[in-house]
């Protein structure tokens, strides 16, 4: 039902208060007895356990492959180019510079707006859009510094 043991808590207190209650398609899992209820409550906190493992399984994945310098995503982090290869990644020498100055300025405590359009004005124009959108320039500045 939920991978949080917190909220399949809520709703199986949320059915109770309704009148309901919460069953299996397989017909297990009866909540009428302490026994039903503890069972519940085991199988809920392994689905979280599991959940939490294949985050942190993951992420950890995830930084490995960013040790490397190879490609987690369709395209590559701002600062970033495909090689040619295209399963690794290098320095793109003027985003790189772009990547600077929009850090630099949100460090001054420059709004992302700003900075959008301070980017704009020296020449420095988003990949895919006609505007720097305010959730790119966030996703830029605070990016991890070694690669995407």
């Amino acid at each position: 039902m939920a991978r949080d043991t917190l909220i399949a808590a809520l709703v199986e207190q949320r059915a109770q208060e309704l009148g309901a209650a919460i069953r299996a398609v397989d017909g297990s899992g009866n909540t009428d007895t302490p026994e039903g209820v503890l069972v519940r409550r085991i199988i809920d906190a392994f689905a979280e356990y599991e959940r939490l493992s294949i985050k942190a399984r993951t992420k950890a994945a995830l930084a490995v492959k960013r040790t490397r310098r190879e490609r987690i995503s369709r395209e590559a982090p701002y600062g970033w180019r495909l090689s040619c290869d295209g399963k690794h990644i290098e320095p793109e020498p003027r985003e790189e510079a772009m990547v600077a100055l929009a850090r630099k300025l949100r460090r001054s405590r420059m709004s992302l707006r700003r900075i959008g359009r301070r980017l704009e004005k020296r020449g420095y124009a988003p990949r895919s859009a006609k505007r720097w959108h305010p959730q790119t320039i966030r996703s830029i500045t605070t990016r991890q510094l070694d690669q995407g």
